[in-house]
């Protein structure tokens, strides 16, 4: 090894540039970084806010408040920004599938009470 060359002087051209080469021809196919994790739960709160929303004006049933409340948890457990919104939605995903499961329950009952009645009748 000579005493003009050091190792750093060999490498020091080099580096640089193949880091700034690879950078600015998009040789890689996923980014580097981590990816924000915010914008799905963000997508996960106004999802279960509008489903929840839709459910009250519209009356869905099951699966609508179902969905809406898988996506307000989600969001929940996610750390979101929109917290308030993920909330609504919960609550209002949860209201609405209580008002179903209840009005569910109370047919069933009526539809035993008067197939009971119709047995007692003969």
């Amino acid at each position: 090894m000579s005493a003009t060359t050091t190792p750093d002087a060999r490498f020091a051209d080099t580096t640089p540039l193949a880091a700034s080469s690879a950078a600015s021809s998009g040789s890689e196919p996923f980014p580097s970084g981590p990816v924000a994790i915010d914008d799905h739960s963000r997508a996960f709160s106004i999802t279960s806010f509008v489903l929840g929303i839709a459910s009250v004006v519209s009356g869905w049933t099951f699966f609508a408040p179902i969905t809406g409340l898988v996506f307000g948890v989600l969001a929940l457990r996610r750390n979101t920004r929109d917290r308030a919104l993920a909330l609504w939605g919960v609550w209002l995903n949860a209201i609405m599938l209580a008002v179903w499961v209840l009005a569910g329950s109370l047919a069933v009952a009526a539809l035993g009470f008067g197939a009971l009645a119709h047995l007692w009748a003969f």
